[in-house]
């Protein structure tokens, strides 16, 4: 009769150990099924949280309330191949590398011409689209290209691809937060000139009832991408695969001709990996088939590293050249 206090003793201990090995089971298919649940690493599972600008058409912009434009209406469709809603957000550009590294926001669209120094901030994706630069300036003005802006006053969007250009060039610009700041600048004879992405300084010329007109464009030295945080690595190549699917099944293509009716595609440019074809895309080549020197002289690289047609070649943009920031 002894024996039964310490058996009973013994079957406790033993059901201890067995509900602490449960909870232990526990806690780790907790976590196993969290990264089942949110395997790119998003800050809300099933939801990719993008900044973007609210004032760069075509490419990104605010339309009755909702973002569109090619890079985020694209941006929609990689998501969807994913799985994944898309909640955009509206910030400055001077701004959005470091808020994605941050991870403030998941991914950044907004027509982000890759670089070696925004590689230092932020990884990209592969190149989805090309672009050229504008140069707007005052009605009336003498400047007619881009290699007559030394001494002059040159406006342009802080952070931008143009910025850089800018700056590169040694012309110490006038720098400003957003378009409508470069666009008010010219329209009150501050500035001489505004490196824009082209669509936009198209677009402003057009809208300027006759005070801004495009004096130059010339094609954006890269292709522009997706940038995500630095190590992002299951996301940054969920993005990459996804944006094949879409070349693939003709997304890119419809959002092409939907957002740049008869724009030409320089012949050495490949969106995404390389290693699927675009339908329907329209291809143009130069005369020699072989690339263009830009306005400047040299050869601008496509996203696959080759030189692509610059907007003084065979393959001059249309009216509604792309955005490059």
């Amino acid at each position: 009769m002894r024996l039964l206090p310490a058996l009973t003793r013994a079957a406790a201990l033993g059901a201890a150990a067995i509900l602490a090995a449960s909870a232990l089971t526990a806690c780790g298919d907790d976590s196993s099924s969290d990264a089942t649940a949110n395997p790119y690493g998003l800050a809300q599972p099933g939801v990719l949280r993008a900044g973007t600008l609210t004032d760069a058409p075509p490419n990104v912009f605010l339309k009755d309330g909702k973002f569109t434009g090619f890079d985020n209406d694209l941006l929609t469709a990689v998501a969807g191949k994913l799985g994944l809603t898309v909640e955009f957000v509206g910030t400055d550009f001077s701004a959005l590398l470091s808020q994605v590294n941050n991870r403030k926001f998941d991914v950044g669209s907004s027509s982000i011409t890759i670089t070696e120094a925004r590689k230092k901030t932020v990884d990209f994706g592969n190149g989805y689209d090309f672009g050229y630069f504008g140069l707007d300036v005052p009605a009336g003005s003498p400047i007619t290209g881009f290699d007559q802006l030394a001494g002059k006053r040159v406006v342009v969007v802080q952070g931008t691809v143009q910025d850089d250009y800018a700056s590169g060039k040694q012309l110490d610009p006038v720098r400003v937060p957003d378009y409508n700041g470069a666009i008010n600048q010219l329209k009150a004879g501050t500035a001489d000139a505004w490196i824009a992405p082209a669509e936009i300084g198209e677009k402003s010329a057009a809208d300027s009832n006759g005070k801004i007109t495009v004096a130059a464009k010339q094609l954006s030295p890269a292709p522009t991408a997706y940038a995500v945080a630095k190590g992002s690595d299951k996301l940054r190549e969920a993005l990459n695969k996804a944006l094949d699917e879409v070349i693939a099944d003709g997304t890119w293509s419809r959002l092409q001709a939907q957002y740049y009716p008869g724009r030409p595609i320089p012949a050495d440019f490949t969106p995404g990996s390389g290693t699927v074809t675009a339908p329907s895309a329209s291809v143009a080549p130069s005369a020699s088939g072989s690339a263009a020197p830009s306005a400047t002289g040299s050869v601008a690289p496509s996203a696959s590293g080759s030189a692509a047609p610059s907007a003084t070649g065979s393959v001059a943009p249309s009216a509604s050249a792309s955005t490059a920031s």
